[in-house]
């Protein structure tokens, strides 16, 4: 018997982290996404402001330096994300409303939740209440 894939949401900075940036800290969630061990959860939204992200002047300069296009990103998103509903709100509001639909949508799915978002990152314990793991980096693990 497979197991069922652990399931994600990834703040719009994780993703830029895992393709544009190769942060150090990416490369076991790289590989849980090819590999198809993590299931990760998107809605429209969250594909929409990465492609306004992916206009900053500052991100388009590391493209270039980095010989990669808007497209090949968003392509990545296309192929490793599975794209669901907007979340209704969670129980708790996140000072950062551009993260909302983050927090809700993992609290909705209940899963890990990867964001170096400081606001994000603030709600850890209250998350963990609603079983869902907050992290820098992935596995989040809930606090014991």
């Amino acid at each position: 018997m497979t197991a069922l894939p652990v399931r994600v949401v990834l703040d719009t900075n994780i993703v830029l982290d895992l393709w544009l940036y190769k942060d150090p800290a990416t490369p076991a969630l790289q590989e849980a996404l090819t590999t198809k061990t993590v299931q990760w959860l998107a809605t429209q939204v969250m594909r929409d402001e990465l492609e306004r992200v992916l206009a900053y002047t500052h991100i388009v300069k590391r493209l270039a330096f980095s010989q990669l296009t808007a497209q090949v990103i968003l392509a990545q998103f296309d192929a490793h994300a599975q794209l669901l509903p907007i979340a209704a709100k969670a129980l708790f509001i996140c000072k950062d409303g551009d993260d909302q639909k983050f927090i809700d949508l993992a609290a909705e799915h209940k899963t890990q939740l990867i964001s170096k978002d400081k606001a994000v990152l603030t709600m850890r314990n209250r998350m963990a209440r609603l079983g869902v793991a907050v992290g820098k980096s992935f596995p989040a693990n809930l606090p014991g």
